[in-house]
């Protein structure tokens, strides 16, 4: 068993499904783990703890927008960082020393499940005196530098809808032990009381889609959620309103006056959660090596595809293991991905987690620091095509039959162009 896997079993003594889910992520990362709604709320508990307002925190522009208005509703600055167009990962040695002597704190993105250079990163946080976190929801099975993702940084959050499947609740995980108390006291100030309308919502959505996807509604479906004002984005990045934001900027930290766009995907990711949700949760988890076995297997077939690029090649997408990393989506790179995700629809397979353009670029410089050198980020996250490895053979079918190109790696660009 790799580290950080555990046996479906280990955690069953634990009678309280809550304690259950924090034991089970416990054993896997050696650390103390706090349940939490979602990814985005521990986050947000984790910034305010370490950071002061005004802060400055390097981040990655290829990531969720929904994770950058998390790091404006915590008071601080996004900086945003130089990248790995190969994998999208931060570029250590292109971040100038200048803006690493001006930070307060270091956040990770582990884009699809692609690990940051965390040792590097950890070692320039310590000799900083600052905190790193990192932003696991991608990369719940990934090893860096011998170690589970997640095991580097003071914090680290993680995502337990992504792998696990449970379109629910996260994980908040933390390197002092003796911090937990507090981070959980944090937490319980910042939860909204639970709705029973959620916790119905949340009972009833898997026989929903299990409908939709058997009737063939999903046009239907989408139709009338747009009716209804449940579909928030119409194109790949929310609406980013900035005179709305500047006044919900000047309020922070709070995270009610940027609850707009927090929310945006999941409305609930707040709210405390009921003892159904948990133990549904619970039963998912159990799954999670089964999950991650397949995705390495699917994985390793994407890598070994011309559309893999560099990083496939190289066997950047490999752990310290030799083994594939269990990726929650795979980057293939098309010349024209416009033509191949029309390609990959025609056979089921949607391609989501785009983000495109870059934050930099789609905030501007009244709500971050660009990054000194975007170009490497800016070519990722238009070229990227983001698949799920549990798709692989299908995904591969279809760009074979459609004629789909693979990108001409970029010149001049670090890593990838080397």
């Amino acid at each position: 068993m790799a580290t950080g896997e555990a046996g479906p079993g280990q955690a069953r003594s634990i009678s309280q499904p809550r304690e259950r889910l924090e034991e089970t992520m416990r054993s896997r990362l050696g650390r103390e783990c706090v349940y939490v709604p979602s990814c985005r709320f521990g986050l947000y508990a984790a910034l305010r703890h370490w950071c002061p307002p005004g802060g400055r925190v390097l981040m990655s522009p290829v990531n969720d927008d929904v994770i950058f208005f998390v790091v404006l509703a915590a008071g601080l600055r996004p900086v945003q960082a130089p990248l790995n167009p190969a994998d999208a990962s931060i570029d250590v040695d292109a971040v100038p020393e200048e803006v690493w002597g001006s930070l307060s704190a270091v956040l990770t993105t582990n884009l699809y499940g692609n690990p940051d250079p965390a040792p590097e990163l950890r070692a320039r946080c310590d000799a900083l005196g600052i905190p790193l976190f990192e932003d696991a929801a991608h990369a719940i099975g990934s090893e860096v530098g011998g170690r589970p993702v997640g095991a580097w940084g003071d914090a680290s959050v993680f995502s337990l809808s992504k792998h696990v499947g449970a379109k629910a609740g996260g994980i908040l995980s933390v390197a002092d032990a003796g911090l937990r108390e507090a981070l959980e006291n944090t937490c319980d100030d910042l939860l909204l009381p639970r709705r029973t309308t959620a916790e119905v919502a949340y009972a009833v959505r898997p026989y929903a889609e299990a409908a939709v996807r058997g009737l063939r509604l999903r046009r239907a479906a989408w139709a009338t959620m747009r009716l209804l004002g449940l579909m928030e984005r119409e194109e790949i990045r929310m609406p980013l309103r900035p005179e709305e934001l500047a006044r919900a900027v000047a309020s922070a930290p709070d995270l009610g006056a940027h609850d707009p766009w927090v929310r945006v995907d999941m409305h609930d990711y707040r709210l405390r959660s009921g003892r159904f949700r948990l133990t549904r949760i619970g039963r998912k988890l159990d799954r999670l090596d089964d999950v991650l076995a397949r995705c390495r297997a699917g994985t390793e077939l994407l890598l070994s595809t011309p559309w893999a690029g560099p990083a496939g090649r190289t066997g950047q997408g490999a752990g310290p293991s030799g083994r594939a990393q269990p990726l929650f989506r795979v980057p293939l790179f098309v010349a024209d991905r416009d033509a191949a995700t029309a390609a990959l629809a025609r056979r089921g397979v949607v391609v989501g987690y785009l983000y495109d353009p870059p934050l930099d670029d789609y905030a501007g410089a009244d709500f971050t620091d660009p990054s000194p050198s975007p170009e490497g980020a800016r070519w990722f996250a238009r070229h990227a095509l983001p698949v799920d490895p549990l798709r692989a053979r299908t995904v591969v079918e279809a760009l074979e039959e459609s004629g789909a190109r693979p990108a001409e790696a970029p010149e001049g660009l670090g890593p990838f162009g080397g």
